[in-house]
């Protein structure tokens, strides 16, 4: 990173987009200090392009200087998103086979209360960054901080939950970084040898898996869908260290602002991969009228809806119900498949889940393969008859 002389100004915007203070202007014309380490948060702000970012992949990167495992925590609600705690498992599972700690970077307003959960589920540090400019998520603040601390800290592996903010969030960090990144990643493992995170992604619409390595970037970085990983129970005895992160940040250098946020999920409605119970519709119902079956089972049991790829390619419900490869990957306690045959992309979203139940017409539909209990009959019959028997028993 470079500053151009001839073409600074002296304007300053660039200090107040640095989160750390790493930069100054000095008789009309900027200058890096030794607080900067090279996060880039400068470039974006300076209208002149002034300051530069020279991005160059090389091969002769030394690889040993990077070492440990961090997991980017979301916070929400006051409580920390599901697939953080699942992140957190995983990564510990993969750093015991490179013995190598797991840190998490948790950033937001007074969210210090959630450091110490992540370190009962499995962070050995927290990075934790704190200030009313990262209190709502924004892309360009938390990619400054981010990319901030992974120049000074250099981890050798960054996971991100696959939700919209981590799809967000991953790409623009890993092209600051000149990282590599696999994105929605439905499983991970290491090759212990060359000291490789060996991903394993859907392709081609779900018809591949593609199993993804990057040996030549640090740090290699892939974001996991929700639910493909179990967390592990909490250990509230469990030591840990926190670590402070001093950002300069100002809300006049952010190029976004936050007006409203409107959740898309329907009022009432548990979040699918948050759900503990998930009732879930397809084609066997027939009519998307016949959907109204499925939320009344779904509603008395305290349940989220679910549906199935057919259903939501043909406009019968929206996209962010659908369960499977190319939806979203839920591990509830009780899943009721309601006239769903089975094919392997939605399998491939719930199969995990404690209990399933499937009800279908069809005795040789393939989601009886992995049903727990298998009802063979008309799901427009016996739909009405359970939710009632539901209600009675509650």
């Amino acid at each position: 990173m470079r500053i151009i002389l001839e073409e600074c100004t002296g304007c300053k915007l660039c200090l107040r987009a640095c989160p750390y203070g790493g930069i100054e202007v000095v008789e009309g014309k900027a200058r890096f200090n030794e607080r900067c380490n090279w996060c880039g948060g400068c470039v974006g702000a300076c209208r002149t392009k002034a300051i530069r970012l020279d991005i160059a992949f090389r091969k002769d990167l030394d690889l040993g200087a990077y070492r440990g495992l961090w997991v980017v925590a979301e916070a929400a609600d006051g409580g920390l998103r599901r697939g953080t705690l699942e992140l957190l498992a995983e990564a510990r599972n993969l750093a015991g086979q490179l013995q190598a700690e797991v840190s998490a970077v948790l950033l937001g307003d007074r969210v210090a209360p959630l450091a110490r959960r992540l370190i009962a589920h499995g962070a050995d540090r927290v990075y934790l960054a704190e200030h009313r400019v990262l209190r709502s998520y924004r892309t360009g603040p938390y990619t400054d901080v981010i990319c901030g601390l992974v120049n000074e800290h250099k981890p050798e592996i960054i996971l991100l939950s696959a939700t919209s903010q981590g799809r967000d969030l991953a790409p623009r960090v890993a092209a600051r970084l000149a990282a590599g990144l696999t994105a929605d990643c439905t499983g991970l493992e290491i090759d212990p040898g060359p000291r490789l995170l060996v991903q394993t992604r859907p392709a081609f619409g779900g018809n591949v898996m593609a199993t993804i390595i990057c040996p030549y970037a640090r740090p290699q970085m892939a974001t996991v869908r929700p639910g493909v990983f179990r967390p592990d129970s909490p250990d509230e005895g469990r030591k840990g260290e926190i670590v402070p992160v001093p950002v300069h940040l100002s809300e006049a250098a952010v190029l976004t602002k936050i007006l409203e946020v409107a959740r898309l999920q329907e009022h009432g409605q548990t979040s699918l991969q948050e759900a503990q119970i998930i009732v879930s519709g397809g084609r066997g119902l027939g009519k998307p009228e016949n959907f109204r079956l499925v939320r009344e089972l779904a509603e008395a049991l305290g349940g989220a809806v679910g549906a199935s790829r057919a259903v939501v390619d043909a406009g019968w419900i929206p996209a962010y119900h659908q369960v499977g490869q190319t939806g979203k990957t839920v591990q509830p306690r009780l899943y009721i498949a309601c006239g769903i045959s089975g094919a392997v992309q939605h399998l491939a979203g719930m199969q995990s889940s404690e209990v399933i139940i499937a009800i279908n017409k069809d005795p040789q539909a393939p989601i009886f393969d992995v049903a727990t209990y298998g009802i063979a009959g008309d799901c427009l019959e016996l739909l009405p008859l359970l939710t009632a028997r539901v209600k009675e028993a509650l």
